[in-house]
């Protein structure tokens, strides 16, 4: 039988170590395309710079046969220095070789530019990169004096690369993180699952994903049916040697009528009864490791105020919020509401009982009683079986450590929870988590 158990959208440290890594692999990525842009784009660089150079020259010789005027103005960029002079301007390092292999880009792109005076040069700029410098004697005489900043700089194709290296990066990260969610859905739910069995639940594994998870949830499967199976027979075996020890017992007490001392006749009875208390504790206790159930709607208020008012009448006082209606496990839950306000009653001698939701939706079930309470350090401990508070509470109750943990077992099964805490006047606070079906268990 599936149960549900609760868990928030969480990214597994699986998931976070995976994206840590496909992140520095594309920031890697980035880094070395920018790299190899670097390296292997001089010669593009050149010409592309040559290209542009070559058009400049032809368009402006075409504009100053048309408007020589306005050439200067229209020519002229944030990039590009253009003038018109009647001589060329003073041309420094024009034996660099980049500056021949751009002369021979220009010519490559633009023929027509062959049978023109061209002088080019290189300067350095202020920000530490090369400019090219360079003339052109126009038909009329005069000189086209131009400047190209910055032209060793590699930041025009870098940057093209860097976008085109990101976009990659981005689409290949979200693609990756996608694939990885995918891919460890079936682990997460594996890790959910183990959560769940570690807490006596039993949740069928879907078996998908690669064939190792599928193989996992195969085995998974498998284990939790033979540890259900061994509890259960466990569970059962005992479960029927504490029914048979009832009938020693009843012939005991039969027996202890025929005893003719009054007071040893009284101790025989008594501690028949007790131990027939005890062994109804314990049957108790094994019956919630294997007990089934059908949940269905129920309103929490009115099985609450029929529990106690069959029980403890006038002892509990029921404060239920409205609309407290659940699909939920009936039987377990009562029973697991039953020794809790139980120990209330006793040890308080009355107990205040609420049923309201909590900030997460879910309903609870709050049991306050004014008893002596039990120390925090001691909150896990009395979930363990057979354990007694004897200092705090006097064992004059029947059972022996039974009630709580039977409690916490129910709804540890059912997908609940059991919290303690002191309460404002000075007793115990249970907290019963109601568990909630799922609309699948439910159907």
């Amino acid at each position: 039988m599936g149960r549900d158990w609760h868990h928030g959208p969480r990214l597994s440290r699986l998931a976070v170590r995976a994206g840590t890594l496909l992140l520095v692999l594309a920031a890697v990525q980035a880094i070395a395309s920018l790299a190899f842009y670097n390296v292997i784009d001089k010669e593009t660089l050149r010409e592309d710079h040559a290209r542009r150079v070559a058009e400049l020259l032809v368009v402006s010789s075409r504009l100053h046969d048309i408007a020589p005027d306005d050439l200067a103005r229209t020519m002229s960029t944030s990039h590009l220095e253009v003038e018109l002079s009647r001589v060329p301007r003073a041309i420094a390092g024009t034996s660099d070789d980049m500056v021949g292999e751009i002369h021979a880009h220009i010519l490559h792109w633009e023929p027509t530019l062959a049978d023109k005076r061209l002088l080019l040069g290189l300067e350095p700029s202020r920000f530490g990169y090369g400019n090219l410098v360079g003339a052109m004697q126009l038909p009329n005489g005069h000189w086209l004096n131009f400047r190209s900043l910055n032209i060793t700089s590699g930041w025009p194709i870098a940057l093209r690369a860097t976008v085109l290296t990101l976009i990659t990066a981005v689409v290949g990260f979200a693609i990756a993180l996608f694939s990885l969610r995918i891919i460890t859905r079936p682990l997460r739910e594996l890790t959910d699952a183990a959560d769940a069995i570690g807490q006596g639940q039993v949740v069928p594994v879907r078996e998908s994903g690669p064939d190792d998870l599928r193989s996992l949830a195969r085995s998974m499967n498998g284990m939790q049916a033979r540890i259900a199976a061994t509890m259960e027979d466990q569970a059962r075996s005992f479960e029927a040697i504490s029914h048979d020890l009832r009938t020693p017992l009843a012939r005991v007490t039969i027996a202890a009528d025929l005893i003719d001392d009054a007071e040893i006749a009284g101790l025989v009875r008594d501690s028949t009864h007790e131990m027939e208390a005890m062994l109804m504790s314990l049957q108790q206790y094994l019956r919630a490791q294997h007990i089934a159930a059908v949940p269905a709607v129920m309103d929490l208020g009115l099985a609450v105020a029929d529990l106690c008012d069959g029980v403890w009448p006038g002892k509990v006082t029921i404060d239920a919020a409205p609309g407290a209606v659940v699909c939920t496990w009936r039987e377990p839950l009562l029973l697991a509401l039953h020794p809790l306000i139980e120990n209330a009653v006793h040890h308080g001698g009355s107990a205040r009982v609420a049923v309201k939701p909590d900030s997460d939706g879910c309903w609870q079930v709050i049991i306050t009683d004014t008893g002596p309470g039990i120390p925090e350090d001691q909150f896990d401990r009395i979930l363990a079986p057979f354990y007694r508070i004897d200092e705090a509470r006097a064992r004059d109750t029947a059972g022996f450590g039974l009630g709580v943990p039977t409690a916490h077992r129910l709804l540890q099964r059912f997908g609940g929870g059991l919290a303690f805490s002191k309460a404002p006047d000075g007793g115990l606070e249970v907290t019963v988590t109601v568990p909630v079906a799922r609309g699948d268990e439910a159907s």
